[in-house]
């Protein structure tokens, strides 16, 4: 779990890698004698010690006895040990979506647990993007206690668009942004000093399902709403490309479409116009689509056979090209799938000549969530990286909340 120091490394960057492992160890393995702590971070007992303490006094580490399970039946005679786990409450971070139709957010504990959860339908399409981020802060804060804003770690802000790594949006056509410094009015919309992280909502929302189920190997996952966003993880980290565009198959163009791009196709827009078009329901929406496929409405069942076909499609080619062992399905329109996954796996076995390895196709059992956790999740994760500014200070009890307060116990 130890990451490797070079041997010029200050004492002071030494000590902040050491108190990040300690805690991403804490977290990756829960609960763990002070003896495993150390040999997980490659650390002798003293040196191992010395975190702890700093970590103990600091509020974000306690001492728990070691449960009647854990111990096994030769040792339940013996006197309980003692062991280490993360304090849930010590810290929270914030995760932010703004969509097209909609505002997410999340709040996560330093055990990564959701503790809180909101969304709310707003039209990004008709606000200016100070408008978007003022709401969208206003709600992710609506209800805070001060003693938990004062223990706010960072807030990530995800939304379908192409940001730069100093999170700088260079274009979001679906919500109308272009050449926006989205990090600045984020800044500038939070009432209180804190790391912040921009990033494309597919993106997050890959990090945010890695966070829940881990990830090996390949994975591309697609976050369809009314767009189609894309990205891919290889072995747990978030492969961009060059640009910063990778996995973003939304926007390939489908052959004898009439120039359509491939989100043109699947998205919810496509879904609700057609549905309202074939119904004559000028007010009826993705429920209701959803609901008649369900209940094996003609009308709405042609509409989901063109939609597997298209699917299936896009999913040969990301396949051909990736080579994916997992697809992860997100957003709302993905509820379509359960309902069809027979028919896309047809249509994607008639799209190969040769019978190549088939990746597993699943959708995210919390989609609620969107690309909010993932941000959320972003923060998490930078808090216990290498180098992490968090532990910068000398004295750890100074950040255990913006006054320098303990957290309570959990």
């Amino acid at each position: 779990m130890n990451d490797i120091i070079s041997p010029g490394s200050s004492p002071r960057r030494i000590r902040q890698n050491n108190v990040a492992a300690a805690l991403r160890s804490l977290y990756t393995f829960g609960k763990m004698s002070r003896a495993d702590l150390a040999r997980s971070l490659g650390l002798n007992r003293s040196s191992s010690g010395q975190i702890v303490g700093e970590l103990t006094e600091s509020g974000f580490v306690h001492e728990v006895e070691e449960s009647t399970e854990r111990r096994g039946e030769q040792s339940r005679a013996g006197r309980p040990g003692i062991l280490l786990e993360l304090v849930p409450d010590a810290a929270f971070f914030i995760g932010i979506e703004i969509g097209v139709e909609h505002i997410t957010t999340v709040m996560i504990n330093l055990s990564g647990k959701v503790q809180s959860f909101r969304t709310q339908a707003f039209d990004a399409q008709v606000k200016s993007v100070e408008e978007a981020v003022s709401h969208a802060v206003g709600l992710s804060l609506e209800g805070m206690d001060d003693s938990v804003l004062k223990r706010c770690r960072g807030v990530g802000l995800s939304a379908p668009a192409h940001v730069d790594a100093h999170g700088f949006v260079s274009l979001a056509p679906i919500i109308g942004w272009r050449n926006v410094p989205l990090a600045q009015i984020a800044k500038a919309a939070l009432p209180f000093d804190a790391p912040i992280i921009i990033e494309n909502d597919a993106n997050a929302f890959a990090i945010g399902d890695s966070y829940k189920h881990g990830s090996s190997g390949v994975t591309l996952f697609l976050l369809i709403e009314t767009g189609v966003g894309g990205g891919v993880l290889i072995d747990g980290k978030l492969f961009r490309g060059s640009h910063g565009l990778a996995g973003e198959i939304g926007h390939t163009l489908v052959p004898g479409s009439g120039g359509q791009k491939f989100e043109q196709l699947i998205g919810r827009e496509a879904l609700v116009s057609l549905y309202r078009a074939a119904t004559e329901r000028k007010d009826a929406d993705l429920e209701d689509f959803l609901s008649d496929v369900r209940d094996r409405v003609p009308s709405a069942v042609t509409i989901a056979e063109d939609w597997s076909r298209h699917l299936a499609y896009a999913l040969v080619q990301a396949c051909r090209l990736l080579d994916p062992e997992r697809i992860v399905l997100g957003g709302a329109v993905a509820s379509l799938y359960p309902m069809v996954s027979a028919r896309v796996a047809v249509y994607m076995a008639e799209g190969q000549e040769i019978a190549f390895p088939a990746p597993k196709i699943v959708v995210d059992e919390e989609a609620e969530f969107g690309s909010a956790f993932g941000a959320a999740c972003l923060l998490h994760q930078k808090f216990m990286s290498p180098g992490s500014e968090a532990f910068s200070s000398e004295d750890l009890t100074q950040i255990g909340t913006a006054d320098g307060e303990h957290p309570p116990s959990a």
